[in-house]
């Protein structure tokens, strides 16, 4: 909140003229991986319109992808998890007869090139395979840790756990799930059939499924630094960033745009697809400035100074106003002597001549914005901003 106030976590705009879900549906399409659903639940329609204008790939060759709502196919009721979802739509799985299920995330920012997992999972011959990035273990507590073997068969899998276990090759370090899971067909579908029956489960891939095939002893991890994506450099190989508070997404925002990039938007031998904007270049006039930022097409600085920050398409910065260290969505307008410091404006926002945002916690919260743990100041969609 309030980026989800209206819309789906994977429908936030993401990286000037990106949303988050570009960034999973471009790794599967790289990889060839082109037959995907999308199981919708909440607030659903911004993500299933940019699905539909943006995703449109040839169906002559037999791909897709299509959002699938929420269908009470199974009697009057939504979806209770993760893993209910993929059960209530098991149509989708029986129509297409596939021999390997891969499930992932929606809302993560990183590359990957799936089909190189894919091929672990299938080498392993074991019926589910865990993606997992290491992590030091001083900071493993805070995530779904894997201990595997140094067969990489997964021993137990562990929910936050005060003391993470270490790694065979690195004891520093830890296995956090990202997430993402591969299947055998037939030992997913036996999975969740067991766990629909069960009144006890939570019905959640991470909490419920998974544990189920590490108890049998048929999962296994695969390590996310072994994944080569072409044009990766050392600096982003193996990036991946949870985006689940929004200092996290904010700080994505900013790994985007020093010179030497923590994660690079602009590696075309991996591209991260999304829907080309229909407007004009940036454009800066009176002097205007932006150093070490994004701006996207549409926005007009006219002289205001950017720094460090990602302008959304159509951001109007006017005279004398101040943006750094910021993540400002579309169809903003920041007037003139404006200062917006550390702060996310979410789209449709006025800031009138002269407000100030970010500079005084105390103020922004008697204001009504959110405040993050981190100190981010959020102004939410549509709002305006006086002086005072």
């Amino acid at each position: 909140m309030p980026l989800t106030m209206d819309r789906a976590k994977p429908a936030v705009p993401f990286g000037g003229t990106y949303r988050l879900i570009d960034f999973v549906l471009s790794n599967l399409a790289n990889a060839q991986l082109r037959q995907i659903a999308v199981l919708t639940q909440y607030k659903s329609h911004s993500l299933d319109k940019h699905i539909s204008l943006t995703w449109r790939m040839s169906t002559m060759l037999g791909n897709y992808v299509t959002p699938v709502p929420a269908q009470q196919r199974l009697g009057p009721r939504w979806y209770q998890g993760s893993a209910d979802a993929i059960f209530q739509s098991m149509n989708l799985i029986r129509d297409e007869e596939p021999d390997y299920v891969v499930v992932f995330g929606a809302d993560n920012i990183y590359r990957m090139d799936v089909e190189q997992m894919l091929d672990a999972h299938i080498d392993g011959g074991l019926g589910c395979t865990v993606a997992g990035i290491r992590v030091p273990r001083s900071q493993a507590s805070a995530f779904g840790v894997i201990d595997a073997g140094a067969d990489n068969k997964i021993k137990e899998f562990l929910e936050k756990p005060p003391e993470p276990p270490g790694l065979p090759d690195d004891p520093e370090a830890s296995f956090a799930s990202m997430g993402n899971y591969i299947f055998t067909t037939d030992a997913l579908i036996e999975a969740l059939t067991a766990d629909a029956e069960d009144e006890n489960s939570r019905h959640d891939m991470g909490g419920d499924i998974i544990p189920s095939f590490v108890s049998r002893g048929n999962s296994q991890v695969y390590d996310f630094t072994a994944n080569e994506v072409p044009g990766s450099t050392e600096r982003d190989k193996a990036y991946w960033r949870d985006v689940g508070t929004l200092d996290a997404y904010h700080e994505a925002h900013m790994d985007l745009v020093s010179v030497d990039p923590v994660f690079n938007l602009y590696n075309l031998d991996w591209p991260i697809w999304t829907y080309p904007v229909q407007m004009p270049g940036a454009k800066f006039t009176r002097e205007g400035v932006s150093r070490d930022s994004i701006v996207s097409p549409g926005c007009i600085v006219s002289g205001g100074a950017v720094e460090t920050s990602v302008l959304s398409p159509n951001v109007q910065v006017e005279e004398n106003a101040t943006i750094d260290h910021s993540v400002v969505l579309s169809h903003t307008f920041i007037g003139r002597d404006a200062v917006i410091h550390r702060a996310i404006l979410d789209k449709h926002v006025t800031i009138q001549d002269g407000a100030k945002i970010g500079v005084d916690s105390e103020a922004d919260e008697a204001r009504g914005f959110y405040l993050s743990e981190g100190g981010i100041t959020v102004v939410p969609k549509g709002a305006t901003v006086s002086p005072t």
